[in-house]
């Protein structure tokens, strides 16, 4: 039987910081929402827009595989494994972080902001060796259909993790529409609309509202205007 969780743009919880201004679709930090922990195996999806020059500091994670899309501007990443690095949009980045990683994140331009959304997803295996990947997708892939960015085999398009999911992003012209059939047994979808108005399963979604759909096979997706969107495909029970 089909079930819906309708998450809209305003009732996440927000954070301004003055150099962070971070939005979170799941409680975080400050913002604790009991009915908002997680949705299956997405613990975190953080839509942070980074002042000019500023950033995270070195802190740590463990048995998380985090996940990081630029959206606007740059990233500067470095971390205990050695790697140092700048993201920008068109790439994705992802940690698995296993039996601990630290990493620091900043926006190395002063003149300009950067906006990423940081996703977590709890791994199917704990105390792996960390690890660190990051490519840069074509964008243009993404024009009018689904094109994938994350799966949990390294020969598959995008990066990959220690979890059986699948991100996929799909910037569609208006009045274009598609089918999705959910990857694995189980799964649901949780569905971020990164700006435009598109119809999932009979659900209209605005800019950065989400959508999480599971006990069904197939997404039906339709867009009313111009459109961009992340769809997360994860195990609801891990």
């Amino acid at each position: 039987m089909e079930n819906i969780v309708l998450h809209k743009a305003e009732t996440r919880g927000n954070a301004n910081h003055g150099w962070l201004n971070a939005y979170h679709s799941f409680s975080f930090a400050s913002w604790y929402n009991p009915d908002r922990i997680q949705f299956g195996a997405l613990r975190v999806l953080n839509d942070d827009t980074i002042a000019g020059g500023m950033g995270f500091g070195t802190h740590p994670h463990d048995n998380m595989e985090i996940i990081t899309i630029p959206l606007e501007g740059d990233l500067a990443h470095k971390d205990s494994m050695g790697n140092t690095e700048i993201i920008k949009n068109g790439d994705i980045q992802v940690m698995s972080a296993g039996t601990g990683v630290q990493h620091s994140e900043f926006n190395p331009n002063a003149d300009q902001q950067t906006k990423l959304l940081q996703i977590w997803l709890f791994p199917n295996k704990r105390n792996v060796t960390p690890r660190y990947q990051q490519i840069t997708l074509d964008v243009a892939d993404r024009h009018n259909k689904l094109s994938q960015i994350l799966s949990p085999n390294a020969d598959d398009e995008g990066v990959w993790i220690h979890q059986d999911a699948w991100f996929n992003m799909g910037n569609f012209d208006s009045g274009v529409s598609t089918e999705y059939t959910i990857k694995k047994e189980g799964n649901g979808v949780y569905a971020f609309v990164l700006k435009g108005n598109v119809t999932i399963n009979g659900q209209e979604l605005n800019t950065r509202d989400a959508v999480g759909i599971s006990g069904t096979d197939i997404l039906k997706i339709q867009a009313n205007t111009d459109a961009e969107f992340l769809l997360m495909d994860i195990p609801m029970n891990y």
